[in-house]
Protein backbone atom coordinates (compact mmCIF):
# COMPACT_ATOMS: atom_id res chain seq x y z
CA UNK A 1 0.00 0.00 0.00
CA UNK A 2 1.44 3.36 -1.05
CA UNK A 3 0.99 6.21 1.46
CA UNK A 4 0.42 9.77 0.26
CA UNK A 5 -0.33 13.14 1.84
CA UNK A 6 -2.96 15.33 0.22
CA UNK A 7 -1.59 18.84 -0.28
CA UNK A 8 -4.29 21.50 -0.78
CA UNK A 9 -3.80 25.06 -2.02
CA UNK A 10 -6.84 27.09 -0.95
CA UNK A 11 -6.81 30.12 -3.25
CA UNK A 12 -9.20 32.98 -3.75
CA UNK A 13 -10.43 31.58 -7.08
CA UNK A 14 -9.43 27.90 -7.27
CA UNK A 15 -8.24 25.18 -4.91
CA UNK A 16 -5.83 22.80 -6.63
CA UNK A 17 -4.72 19.73 -4.69
CA UNK A 18 -2.33 16.84 -5.17
CA UNK A 19 -1.62 13.43 -3.68
CA UNK A 20 2.06 13.69 -2.79
CA UNK A 21 4.43 10.78 -2.36
CA UNK A 22 7.38 10.77 0.05
CA UNK A 23 9.88 11.84 -2.63
CA UNK A 24 7.76 14.85 -3.65
CA UNK A 25 6.21 13.21 -6.69
CA UNK A 26 2.58 14.26 -7.19
CA UNK A 27 0.89 10.95 -8.00
CA UNK A 28 -2.39 12.59 -9.01
CA UNK A 29 -4.01 16.00 -8.82
CA UNK A 30 -7.28 17.84 -9.18
CA UNK A 31 -9.02 21.11 -8.37
CA UNK A 32 -12.28 22.63 -7.22
CA UNK A 33 -13.51 26.16 -7.80
CA UNK A 34 -13.31 27.99 -4.47
CA UNK A 35 -15.96 30.53 -5.39
CA UNK A 36 -18.61 27.92 -6.29
CA UNK A 37 -19.84 27.25 -2.74
CA UNK A 38 -22.02 29.38 -0.50
CA UNK A 39 -20.74 27.96 2.78
CA UNK A 40 -17.28 26.87 3.85
CA UNK A 41 -18.55 23.47 4.98
CA UNK A 42 -20.08 22.80 1.55
CA UNK A 43 -16.72 23.70 0.04
CA UNK A 44 -14.91 21.21 2.30
CA UNK A 45 -17.45 18.48 1.54
CA UNK A 46 -17.09 19.03 -2.22
CA UNK A 47 -13.29 19.12 -1.89
CA UNK A 48 -13.27 15.75 -0.10
CA UNK A 49 -15.54 14.25 -2.75
CA UNK A 50 -13.19 15.41 -5.50
CA UNK A 51 -10.14 14.16 -3.61
CA UNK A 52 -11.87 10.79 -3.25
CA UNK A 53 -12.49 10.64 -7.00
CA UNK A 54 -8.83 11.35 -7.75
CA UNK A 55 -7.65 8.80 -5.18
CA UNK A 56 -9.91 6.13 -6.68
CA UNK A 57 -7.93 6.36 -9.89
CA UNK A 58 -4.77 5.17 -8.12
CA UNK A 59 -4.13 1.54 -7.21
CA UNK A 60 -3.51 0.67 -3.55
CA UNK A 61 -2.96 4.26 -2.44
CA UNK A 62 -3.88 5.47 1.03
CA UNK A 63 -4.16 9.09 2.15
CA UNK A 64 -2.53 9.38 5.58
CA UNK A 65 -3.03 13.10 6.20
CA UNK A 66 -3.71 16.55 4.82
CA UNK A 67 -1.58 19.67 4.44
CA UNK A 68 -3.26 22.94 3.52
CA UNK A 69 -1.85 26.20 2.25
CA UNK A 70 -4.51 28.89 2.65
CA UNK A 71 -4.74 32.64 2.33
CA UNK A 72 -4.68 34.03 5.89
CA UNK A 73 -3.98 30.52 7.16
CA UNK A 74 -2.49 30.23 10.65
CA UNK A 75 -0.36 27.19 11.51
CA UNK A 76 -0.77 27.74 15.24
CA UNK A 77 -4.56 27.61 15.19
CA UNK A 78 -5.20 25.50 12.09
CA UNK A 79 -7.72 28.07 10.91
CA UNK A 80 -8.25 30.64 8.17
CA UNK A 81 -9.26 34.01 9.57
CA UNK A 82 -10.88 36.92 7.69
CA UNK A 83 -9.10 36.21 4.40
CA UNK A 84 -9.62 39.27 2.16
CA UNK A 85 -9.84 37.17 -1.00
CA UNK A 86 -12.32 34.56 0.27
CA UNK A 87 -16.09 34.98 0.26
CA UNK A 88 -16.42 33.34 3.69
CA UNK A 89 -15.54 35.61 6.61
CA UNK A 90 -14.75 35.00 10.24
CA UNK A 91 -12.67 32.11 11.57
CA UNK A 92 -12.79 29.02 9.34
CA UNK A 93 -11.72 25.94 11.31
CA UNK A 94 -10.26 24.07 8.36
CA UNK A 95 -8.01 21.63 10.28
CA UNK A 96 -10.70 20.72 12.80
CA UNK A 97 -13.26 20.19 10.04
CA UNK A 98 -10.96 17.90 8.08
CA UNK A 99 -10.06 15.89 11.18
CA UNK A 100 -13.72 15.53 12.15
CA UNK A 101 -14.78 14.45 8.65
CA UNK A 102 -11.90 12.07 7.88
CA UNK A 103 -10.29 11.08 11.18
CA UNK A 104 -6.89 11.91 9.68
CA UNK A 105 -4.22 14.37 10.86
CA UNK A 106 -4.21 17.76 9.14
CA UNK A 107 -1.90 20.78 9.19
CA UNK A 108 -2.35 24.24 7.75
CA UNK A 109 -0.24 27.28 6.96
CA UNK A 110 -0.45 30.43 4.85
CA UNK A 111 -0.52 29.58 1.13
CA UNK A 112 2.60 31.61 0.38
CA UNK A 113 4.38 29.92 3.30
CA UNK A 114 3.44 26.58 1.74
CA UNK A 115 4.90 27.79 -1.57
CA UNK A 116 8.10 28.79 0.27
CA UNK A 117 8.34 25.31 1.83
CA UNK A 118 7.88 23.76 -1.60
CA UNK A 119 10.58 26.01 -3.08
CA UNK A 120 12.97 25.15 -0.25
CA UNK A 121 12.50 21.39 -0.48
CA UNK A 122 11.99 20.86 -4.19
CA UNK A 123 12.69 24.09 -6.10
CA UNK A 124 15.42 26.68 -6.66
CA UNK A 125 15.91 27.48 -2.96
CA UNK A 126 17.28 24.09 -1.89
CA UNK A 127 20.67 25.55 -0.98
CA UNK A 128 19.34 28.81 0.47
CA UNK A 129 18.67 29.69 4.10
CA UNK A 130 17.43 33.25 3.51
CA UNK A 131 14.90 33.97 0.78
CA UNK A 132 11.43 35.36 0.12
CA UNK A 133 8.81 33.97 -2.20
CA UNK A 134 6.20 36.36 -3.58
CA UNK A 135 3.03 34.81 -5.00
CA UNK A 136 1.35 37.01 -7.60
CA UNK A 137 -2.16 35.65 -7.96
CA UNK A 138 -5.57 37.01 -7.01
CA UNK A 139 -3.70 38.81 -4.24
CA UNK A 140 -0.04 39.01 -3.22
CA UNK A 141 1.25 36.51 -0.70
CA UNK A 142 4.72 36.11 0.74
CA UNK A 143 6.68 33.45 2.54
CA UNK A 144 9.94 34.34 4.28
CA UNK A 145 12.83 32.07 5.26
CA UNK A 146 15.37 33.50 7.73
CA UNK A 147 18.32 31.44 8.88
CA UNK A 148 16.80 28.30 7.40
CA UNK A 149 13.55 28.70 9.30
CA UNK A 150 10.15 29.78 8.01
CA UNK A 151 9.09 33.04 9.64
CA UNK A 152 5.79 32.85 11.53
CA UNK A 153 6.10 35.48 14.27
CA UNK A 154 4.28 35.42 17.59
CA UNK A 155 0.79 35.27 16.09
CA UNK A 156 1.41 33.05 13.07
CA UNK A 157 0.67 35.86 10.61
CA UNK A 158 4.19 37.20 9.98
CA UNK A 159 5.15 37.99 6.41
CA UNK A 160 2.09 39.76 5.03
CA UNK A 161 4.03 41.82 2.50
CA UNK A 162 0.92 42.01 0.33
CA UNK A 163 -0.68 44.17 3.02
CA UNK A 164 2.15 46.63 3.39
CA UNK A 165 0.54 49.96 2.51
CA UNK A 166 2.09 51.67 -0.50
CA UNK A 167 -0.50 54.47 -0.79
CA UNK A 168 -2.55 55.41 2.27
CA UNK A 169 -5.10 57.19 0.06
CA UNK A 170 -5.02 54.47 -2.58
CA UNK A 171 -7.21 51.62 -3.75
CA UNK A 172 -9.61 49.95 -1.35
CA UNK A 173 -8.31 46.56 -0.22
CA UNK A 174 -10.34 43.57 0.86
CA UNK A 175 -8.62 43.71 4.25
CA UNK A 176 -10.47 46.97 4.98
CA UNK A 177 -7.55 49.34 4.52
CA UNK A 178 -6.49 51.40 1.53
CA UNK A 179 -3.45 51.19 -0.68
CA UNK A 180 -2.14 47.70 0.14
CA UNK A 181 0.58 46.39 -2.18
CA UNK A 182 -1.59 43.57 -3.51
CA UNK A 183 -4.04 46.10 -4.94
CA UNK A 184 -1.27 47.15 -7.36
CA UNK A 185 1.05 44.14 -7.70
CA UNK A 186 -1.07 41.08 -8.43
CA UNK A 187 -3.22 39.77 -11.26
CA UNK A 188 -6.07 41.78 -9.75
CA UNK A 189 -3.87 44.83 -9.30
CA UNK A 190 -2.57 45.04 -12.85
CA UNK A 191 -6.12 44.65 -14.17
CA UNK A 192 -7.21 47.62 -12.04
CA UNK A 193 -4.29 49.61 -13.40
CA UNK A 194 -5.29 48.80 -16.99
CA UNK A 195 -8.96 49.67 -16.39
CA UNK A 196 -7.94 53.02 -14.91
CA UNK A 197 -5.76 53.72 -17.95
CA UNK A 198 -8.58 52.79 -20.32
CA UNK A 199 -10.79 55.53 -18.86
CA UNK A 200 -8.68 57.89 -20.96
CA UNK A 201 -10.60 57.54 -24.23
CA UNK A 202 -7.73 59.09 -26.18
CA UNK A 203 -5.47 56.14 -25.46
CA UNK A 204 -5.45 53.41 -28.07
CA UNK A 205 -4.97 49.83 -26.90
CA UNK A 206 -5.62 46.30 -28.07
CA UNK A 207 -7.23 45.75 -24.69
CA UNK A 208 -10.22 47.86 -25.76
CA UNK A 209 -11.27 44.85 -27.83
CA UNK A 210 -12.02 42.88 -24.65
CA UNK A 211 -14.96 43.04 -22.27
CA UNK A 212 -13.94 44.22 -18.81
CA UNK A 213 -14.50 40.75 -17.32
CA UNK A 214 -12.17 39.20 -19.93
CA UNK A 215 -9.21 41.43 -19.14
CA UNK A 216 -6.71 39.60 -16.93
CA UNK A 217 -3.00 39.01 -16.54
CA UNK A 218 -2.95 36.70 -19.57
CA UNK A 219 -4.62 39.15 -21.95
CA UNK A 220 -2.52 42.05 -20.66
CA UNK A 221 0.65 40.00 -21.19
CA UNK A 222 -0.49 39.06 -24.71
CA UNK A 223 -1.07 42.72 -25.55
CA UNK A 224 2.36 43.67 -24.17
CA UNK A 225 4.03 41.04 -26.36
CA UNK A 226 2.43 42.73 -29.36
CA UNK A 227 3.95 46.05 -28.31
CA UNK A 228 0.75 47.58 -26.90
CA UNK A 229 1.91 50.79 -25.19
CA UNK A 230 -0.82 50.81 -22.55
CA UNK A 231 -0.09 47.20 -21.54
CA UNK A 232 3.64 47.91 -21.40
CA UNK A 233 3.01 50.98 -19.25
CA UNK A 234 0.85 48.87 -16.91
CA UNK A 235 3.70 46.39 -16.42
CA UNK A 236 6.15 49.24 -15.86
CA UNK A 237 3.90 50.77 -13.18
CA UNK A 238 3.29 47.39 -11.53
CA UNK A 239 7.02 46.64 -11.52
CA UNK A 240 7.79 50.03 -10.01
CA UNK A 241 5.39 49.55 -7.11
CA UNK A 242 6.51 45.96 -6.52
CA UNK A 243 10.21 46.78 -6.86
CA UNK A 244 10.02 49.55 -4.27
CA UNK A 245 8.22 47.24 -1.85
CA UNK A 246 10.82 44.52 -2.35
CA UNK A 247 13.59 47.05 -1.71
CA UNK A 248 12.00 47.63 1.70
CA UNK A 249 11.62 43.89 2.28
CA UNK A 250 15.33 43.40 1.60
CA UNK A 251 16.17 45.95 4.30
CA UNK A 252 14.57 43.91 7.08
CA UNK A 253 15.52 40.36 6.05
CA UNK A 254 18.57 40.59 3.71
CA UNK A 255 17.51 37.66 1.53
CA UNK A 256 19.81 35.89 -0.88
CA UNK A 257 16.98 35.83 -3.40
CA UNK A 258 13.38 36.84 -3.94
CA UNK A 259 11.28 34.47 -6.05
CA UNK A 260 8.28 35.62 -8.07
CA UNK A 261 5.65 32.92 -8.47
CA UNK A 262 2.07 32.67 -9.69
CA UNK A 263 0.02 33.83 -12.66
CA UNK A 264 1.48 37.31 -13.08
CA UNK A 265 5.05 35.98 -12.82
CA UNK A 266 4.36 34.02 -16.02
CA UNK A 267 4.74 37.33 -17.87
CA UNK A 268 8.49 36.80 -17.50
CA UNK A 269 10.68 39.81 -18.27
CA UNK A 270 7.65 42.07 -18.65
CA UNK A 271 7.29 41.94 -14.84
CA UNK A 272 10.80 40.83 -13.78
CA UNK A 273 12.76 43.57 -15.57
CA UNK A 274 10.91 46.64 -14.21
CA UNK A 275 10.64 45.05 -10.76
CA UNK A 276 14.38 44.36 -10.56
CA UNK A 277 15.25 47.80 -11.94
CA UNK A 278 13.08 49.69 -9.44
CA UNK A 279 14.20 47.45 -6.57
CA UNK A 280 17.84 48.34 -7.26
CA UNK A 281 17.01 52.03 -7.70
CA UNK A 282 15.38 52.17 -4.27
CA UNK A 283 17.27 49.62 -2.19
CA UNK A 284 19.55 50.59 0.71
CA UNK A 285 23.16 50.88 -0.43
CA UNK A 286 24.22 47.95 1.78
CA UNK A 287 21.98 45.65 -0.22
CA UNK A 288 22.56 46.87 -3.78
CA UNK A 289 23.25 44.00 -6.19
CA UNK A 290 23.07 41.43 -3.39
CA UNK A 291 19.49 40.20 -3.88
CA UNK A 292 18.68 37.95 -6.83
CA UNK A 293 15.21 38.17 -8.39
CA UNK A 294 14.34 34.70 -9.67
CA UNK A 295 11.46 32.65 -11.03
CA UNK A 296 10.23 29.64 -9.09
CA UNK A 297 11.87 26.32 -9.87
CA UNK A 298 8.52 24.56 -9.65
CA UNK A 299 5.57 24.38 -11.99
CA UNK A 300 2.67 26.71 -11.26
CA UNK A 301 0.40 25.36 -8.50
CA UNK A 302 2.83 22.62 -7.50
CA UNK A 303 4.94 24.71 -5.07
CA UNK A 304 2.06 25.35 -2.66
CA UNK A 305 0.77 21.78 -3.00
CA UNK A 306 4.18 20.25 -2.31
CA UNK A 307 4.85 22.67 0.53
CA UNK A 308 1.45 22.05 2.10
CA UNK A 309 2.09 18.31 2.06
CA UNK A 310 5.39 18.87 3.89
CA UNK A 311 4.24 21.33 6.59
CA UNK A 312 4.51 18.92 9.48
CA UNK A 313 8.05 17.85 8.60
CA UNK A 314 9.31 21.36 7.94
CA UNK A 315 7.94 23.61 10.70
CA UNK A 316 9.88 23.17 13.92
CA UNK A 317 9.14 24.57 17.32
CA UNK A 318 5.53 25.45 16.55
CA UNK A 319 2.68 23.98 18.55
CA UNK A 320 0.28 21.82 16.50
Amino acid sequence: MKHVVCGIDLGGTNSPFGLVEKDGNIAASGSVKTTAFESFEKYVDALLVEIGKVQSGLKETKIVGFGIGACNGNYYTGSVQDAPNLKWKGKLEFVKMLKDKTGLPAFLTNDANAAAIGEKLFGNAKEMNDFIIITLGTGLGSGIYCGGQLLYGSTGFAGEIGHVVVDFAGRQCGCGRRGCLEQYASATGIKKTVLEMLTDKNRNSLLREYKEEDIDGVTIHAAAMKGDKLALEAFEFTGEVLGKALANAAAFSSPEAIFLFGGLANAGEYIFEPTKRHMELNILNNFKNTVKLLPSGLKENTAAILGAAEIRATVRGAAP
